[in-house]
């Protein structure tokens, strides 16, 4: 993995309409090639996070760099967003909120042609990664048509076709059924392999479980982190998990006798014992 700083997020602070604070004072470094997952509940700030580092919000205050060049200001500046777009994407939680085109090819081939791309390089582009991610027998359909697990994986594509070096993912497996959480896994892993910088925001514990190669802890409270580590040191520290409500004690009965344990509440439902 290389070790050139890809995001520095310095004192990083962003507030909604000015008073309702979603991120205080973060400090973060994203590097070439790894799979950050940022773990954090409901409210703690993860979206806001993927927003700055896509150039879409500009922070309340701080400072932000990508690829070394100072971008605080790219959601205001339309030639330094335009240049930071080129180079990052960001797949949102809800695929609706990308999917509005009539089809499918049309959708994947939005933002290229919006970045000047030449019809037949755009035409090319497009049937690839169509193919790649196993849409091609659906180009020709109205995106309302498709299932949640196909609408992400073309929400991926329209981000993936103008081969981004860092891809940002907004809760990728939310609301999937288990067979296409595990393929939109495996087309995650697939871009890992291929050195591609990933940034997961998500509180589903096996995702960092199953990809990331360095996890961040979002405070509830706090909207920064509280804590980063390797995923087998952050995911084996259930103090850590229960105080950013990523985990929580459940009751069972076993006869007569009662316990509680932490519950994981991710698609396969883990359990850790005490």
């Amino acid at each position: 993995m290389s070790e050139e700083a890809v995001f520095e997020l310095t004192a990083v602070s962003y507030a909604y309409h000015g008073r309702i604070v979603a991120l205080d004072g973060v400090d973060l470094t994203v590097r070439a090639g790894e799979t950050l997952v940022v773990l954090g509940p409901n409210g703690s700030g993860k979206s806001t996070l993927l927003k700055v580092l896509d150039g879409l919000y500009r922070p309340t205050s701080g400072r932000f760099l990508a690829f070394g060049r100072d971008v605080t200001a790219a959601a205001d500046d339309p030639e330094l967003g335009y240049w930071l777009h080129r180079r990052v994407g960001l797949v949102f939680q809800e695929p609706d909120v990308q999917l509005f085109s009539p089809t499918v090819f049309d959708d994947v081939a939005f933002g290229p042609l919006q970045l000047g791309w030449p019809p037949e390089q755009v035409r090319a582009s497009v049937t690839r990664v169509l193919a790649e991610l196993r849409l091609a027998h659906l180009a020709d359909r109205a995106p309302y048509e498709l299932s949640g697990g196909e609408k992400k994986r073309v929400a991926l594509a329209t981000v993936l076709v103008m081969e981004p070096e860092v891809v940002l993912l907004d809760e990728p497996t939310a609301n999937l059924d288990p067979r296409s959480r595990a393929e939109l896994i495996d087309l995650l892993a697939a871009l890992q392999a291929r050195g591609r910088t990933l940034v997961i925001a998500t509180h589903e514990l096996d995702l960092a479980a199953l990809l990331a190669t360095r996890v961040v802890v979002f405070g509830e409270r706090e909207h920064r982190p509280i804590a980063e580590g390797a995923p087998e040191e952050i995911l084996a520290d259930q103090d850590l998990l229960r105080r950013a409500n990523l985990v929580h004690e459940h009751p069972h009965r076993h006869g007569p006798i009662v316990h509680s344990h932490p519950h994981w509440h991710d698609a396969e439902h883990q359990h850790e014992h005490d």
